[in-house]
């Protein structure tokens, strides 16, 4: 469903997600760069665990929410993607202390 646009090439990001090495492009956020790997759920609800991943693009619907370098309930659609970060599935809520 979604796919780049032809442009002149960016320079390539690597970073990891839920532990796997992946390829992103530079000026991505970590939203725009899940939906070119052809990842459309970035997380799972609490109460149905039912799957979600970015829809507004802007910061308003907080249904892109990830687990981000240890740290959950980041934004995927307001984070600049960059070299070597950790990207995770948040599966539920958070947990304290991440």
């Amino acid at each position: 469903m979604f796919r780049r646009l032809h442009e002149v090439a960016r320079p390539v990001l690597r970073f990891r997600l839920d532990g796997e090495p992946v390829e992103g492009r530079e000026g991505d956020s970590v939203a725009a760069a899940l939906l070119a790997l052809g990842r459309d759920a970035c997380r799972e609800t609490a109460v149905s665990g039912a799957a979600r991943g970015g829809y507004c693009m802007m910061g308003v619907c907080f249904d892109c929410l990830v687990v981000i370098d240890g740290t959950g309930n980041r934004q995927a659609c307001l984070v600049p993607l960059r070299e070597g970060m950790s990207v995770e599935t948040q599966h539920g809520r958070r947990e304290p202390g991440r």
